[in-house]
């Protein structure tokens, strides 16, 4: 699985990078035919919830785009995870498991 990080308006830290790129790497767990896993992080526009998180994930034939906003990126990024992984559990479900 190739993985892209963007942090669209703000610089992120390596740190924010690193725990952001390890957990997208969980997803290769429950699926191994994941080709990209596009992670982008900015800053959105709710007061309460002010980070936002956004994982496209591109498996053979289709594009899972999940959006998750939290009030820090951390549990953004582990929301938007979590979220993937029903997505792809679906997915695989769908596509492979009724041969």
């Amino acid at each position: 699985m190739k993985t892209t990080f963007t942090a669209r308006h703000f610089d992120a830290s390596n740190d924010l990078k690193q725990f952001s790129l390890d957990a997208v790497e969980k997803l290769d767990q429950f699926f191994d035919k994941i080709i990209v896993c596009d992670i982008v992080l900015q800053p959105g526009q709710d007061d309460e919830n002010p980070y936002k998180a956004e994982l496209n994930v591109k498996v053979p034939k289709q594009l899972l785009n999940v959006s998750e906003k939290a009030p820090s990126y951390e549990q953004a990024i582990n929301t938007a995870v979590e979220t993937a992984i029903r997505r792809i559990r679906k997915y695989k479900t769908k596509h492979f498991e009724h041969n």
